[in-house]
Parts: C-alpha cells; structure tokens; sequence
C-alpha cells in the first residue's frame, strides 16, 4: 500500500515535471555542499586576482631572521633580535577605504576574555562603515554574486547582514559575559587562558610591533608565493603572553581575507577548504561557534584561518 502511495505521489512530478520535494535535512546537506570544490578554487583564483589594494613587493619589507625547527616552536625562545617589519608602506597602504576603515575597528575590543564587550553606537558604525567600503569592491562583488548564484544567499542586502552578524555577532568564550566574536578573535586576536587566541591577521601585528606592544620571536613556515600576498607561520609574543604558531597572510588586504575566510566558512564550515591563489593551493581551516546561535539557527564564526 505504502509503494502504491508512493508512486501516486510522484506521478505529478513526472507528468508535469516538477521538482520532488526535498526533506529538510537533506536540503541543509545539500546547502552546505552547493558549491563544487573546482567552484571554491576557481572562485578563490578570482578573489586572489582581484585584490586590487594588496601590497606591492615594494610596499612590505619583512626581516625574517631565525627559522625555527618544530622543537623550537614552542620553547617561547626569542631567536630574532631585530623586528619583522622593517618597513611598510603606510602613507599608501592604510590611506585606502578599505585599510583605513579596518584599521578604525582594531581599537575597539578588550584584549582578555571574560570581559563583556561594550559596543556603543560609534563602534557599530564604525562596523558599518568598514562593510560597506568592502561591498564596493570587485572582489567582494564576486564572492556576493557565487553565493546568491549557489542558493546560500537571496540577495546581496541578505549576504551583507548575514556577514555582518556572523563576524561580529558577539558569543562567551568563558560561559559568562559576551566577551568574544569572529572578527576580534581572528583579525584583533585574544587572550584566552594565559595564551594568546586566534591573531590571524598582519595588519593587526604589525601595529602592534611598531607601538612595542608584541616581539616577534621566529617563523617556521613561509608560503611558496614570492609576491603578496604570503602565508606564514610565526612565533610571537604578545604582551607577556606567547603563541607557538600564528598562522596569516601578509600584504593581504582586509577586504581579501574577510572574502576567503567567508567563502570557506559558508561552503565549508568546521573543514578544510582547499582554494588556489596565483596556481598555488592552500588550505584554509574554519570553525563554528557551536554554544550559541543567532537568528535560524545560524552560528557566529568561531575561528578562520591558513593552515600551515
């Protein structure tokens, strides 16, 4: 009877050729997965060739010194007596929109959790702002279109809140005050149980060398790319507080990292996600935060970052 049932059902769809309807749990499958993996590297190449604000070769003079074994990662060890940055070009780098209104946001967070975060109306205009100097930007304009084109977003109004809340939409890393998101905890960085959380991005770290406050101690993995933007992984020591590998792009611009870190986190949350940038492939890792929602169900951005 039940094969009988069935049967009767489909035969509308197979008559008139509509669509089977498609159980919820396999819809949200299907979601995650609407975007091929040769779609993912092949979009990432445009992203990648589409950052028009990145760094020059000229723009960034990194002093790289000592390059630390695996056993010398963790030892805390200062192996560079010199700094990372020897120079960057600022006048022209951070005097475009994007780098300028990013910059504007790296004030704006409490280094240590377990303090709630204030955030006044300047600084969500300040949020704002920076957005909307991103969606202006072909690249960004790229990523908008793959995804409303794969079903993930209706429209770019859509994509842009939904980006919004999952990058900065705040969450408790310590099941008490809201004192974290996606965006301070990979772009700003954290401290988190004695040790330093997430710091992903350069920007970030080489102001906070120049003004004193971080002492780069070695590197032990630099990409294969001999233009940026690179991949490395670092030792640093921020304040007193260290990290044993601090994984990031430098010469990136923000609009670039915040495009390929939510590209994978859409088509590839909690896995690996392979991309190619300049014919050279490269593994991006994202985490969920998965004690705390918003909206249907959706989950703030726990963590992004190369994986080196």
């Amino acid at each position: 009877m039940k094969t009988s049932f069935v049967a009767l059902w489909l035969l509308p769809c197979m008559i008139y050729g509509a669509h089977v309807p498609v159980p919820i749990e396999t819809k949200n499958v299907a979601t995650v997965f609407a975007a091929t993996n040769a779609e993912i590297t092949s979009l990432s190449e445009q992203l990648y060739s589409s950052d028009v604000n990145k760094a020059a070769s000229s723009d960034i003079t990194l002093n790289l010194q000592y390059k630390a074994s695996s056993s010398q990662t963790s030892s805390g060890t200062d192996f560079a007596s010199q700094k990372l940055f020897s120079y960057v070009n600022e006048a022209k780098l951070f005097a475009r929109p994007t780098f300028a209104r990013f910059k504007a946001l790296l004030d704006n967070y409490i280094t240590i959790t377990g303090t709630a975060e204030s955030v006044p109306t300047a600084e969500v205009q300040e949020q704002t702002a920076f957005l909307d100097e991103v969606f202006k930007t072909t690249l960004m304009s790229k990523l908008t279109s793959f995804l409303i084109s794969k079903g993930y977003y209706t429209s770019e109004a859509s994509f842009k809140s939904d980006l919004k809340e999952m990058w900065f939409g705040l969450y408790t890393r310590t099941k008490g005050p809201l004192d974290s998101s996606g965006f301070e905890h990979a772009f700003h960085g954290e401290i988190h149980n004695g040790k330093i959380s997430g710091f992903h991005n350069w920007v970030q770290l080489y102001l906070q060398e120049k003004s004193g406050q971080l002492n780069y101690l070695s590197y032990s993995v630099d990409g294969p790319w001999t233009t940026y933007p690179d991949v490395y992984g670092l030792q640093i020591r921020w304040s007193s507080y260290l990290k044993t590998l601090s994984s990031m792009f430098i010469g990136s611009s923000p609009e670039f990292e915040l495009a390929i870190y939510t590209l994978c986190y859409v088509t590839r949350p909690d896995a690996l996600c392979t991309v190619s940038l300049g014919g050279k492939t490269l593994q991006l890792q994202t985490y969920t935060w998965a004690n705390s929602t918003y909206g249907s169900g959706k989950r703030y951005v726990a963590s992004s970052y190369p994986v080196v």
